[in-house]
């Protein structure tokens, strides 16, 4: 009993209590001492404020904390992040990583498990997925939202304005004449088509049936023949034609040969001139006597 003095009783005590300390602050950090890990990295180009002591998520449970977060000087734009998760966690080849904004601040970091048989080996390095999530999207948003907010303060302030137009009232009475003219139109249009339009419509079909009846006498009519019989006479016509034109008939010889034509015209001319003669000397053709002819 001499060796546990009061200096080593201090001295042990205080020792429990760095021990339980130790034990408690990474406790509450989420680290488990007495609990076995496996070490994988992941890699990002951005880790959004990421912090270590971070939890990790697969499928919305925790499955380990963010150990560490180490930057990659020998690749600059390339940051490193270990996390430890529970070695009955097997991480499937394919699978990513994604880090999520917390509304309240923070990050916490994701895991997308792929759907494949072959896994990741503790210590391995896989890739994360640096696309913005729904708070950094909403953060994107809000110029957007100022904008429109500044629009809906100016319509506002116009609505203010024509609110308080005094022409307001004289703008409702044209509006409700505006509309009671429309309901007039709107009744006698309603009218036209419940009185006109009826019997325009039996108009029309009459007209339709009396096409259809034109329709029906034209479909009777023996067009064929009636163009056969057109076909035959203009064939008569072209060889009436084409005879004409011939020397081996009459008519053709009467309008092509001018020997013809001539011998016509000079007999018309002889007779002409015979008339002519006959006239002027009637007694060189024509002897008459009561008492007999004289020589």
């Amino acid at each position: 009993m001499k060796y546990f003095t009061k200096e080593v009783k201090i001295g042990l005590t205080g020792i429990v209590a760095i021990a339980a300390l130790f034990i408690g602050l990474n406790f509450l950090k989420g680290i488990n001492l007495f609990k076995s890990t496996n070490v994988y990295y992941i890699e990002f180009s951005d880790v959004k404020g990421l912090a270590k002591s971070s939890p990790v998520y697969a499928n919305g449970y925790n499955i380990g904390i963010v150990h560490n977060i180490l930057y990659n000087y020998q690749q600059p734009g390339h940051v490193l992040v270990e996390i430890t998760v529970d070695e009955n966690l097997r991480i499937p080849q394919g699978t990513s990583a994604k880090l999520v904004t917390e509304m309240l601040g923070g990050c916490n970091l994701h895991l997308l498990l792929a759907d494949s048989k072959e896994y990741y080996k503790p210590g391995e390095t896989f890739k994360g997925d640096d696309s913005k999530g729904l708070m950094d999207q909403a953060a994107d948003m809000v110029p957007q939202v100022e904008q429109v907010i500044s629009k809906v303060d100016t319509l506002l302030t116009a609505l203010n304005t024509l609110a308080t137009d005094p022409n307001l009232p004289k703008i409702m009475d044209n509006a409700n004449d505006i509309t009671a003219n429309l309901n007039e139109s709107s009744r006698q249009l309603t009218m036209l088509l419940r009185n006109d339009i009826p019997q325009l419509t039996g108009k029309i079909n009459r007209i339709g049936d009396n096409v259809i009846t034109l329709t029906d006498n034209m479909n009777q009519l023996d067009l064929q023949g009636t163009m056969n019989k057109v076909d035959t006479t203009l064939n008569y016509v072209q060889l009436m034609t084409e005879k004409l034109n011939r020397k081996d008939n009459t008519l053709g010889l009467l309008l092509n040969d001018s020997s013809l034509y001539n011998n016509l015209s000079n007999t018309a001319g002889s007779a002409n001139n015979l008339l002519i003669d006959l006239k002027e000397n009637p007694k060189r053709y024509v002897h008459f006597s009561l008492f007999g002819r004289k020589n």
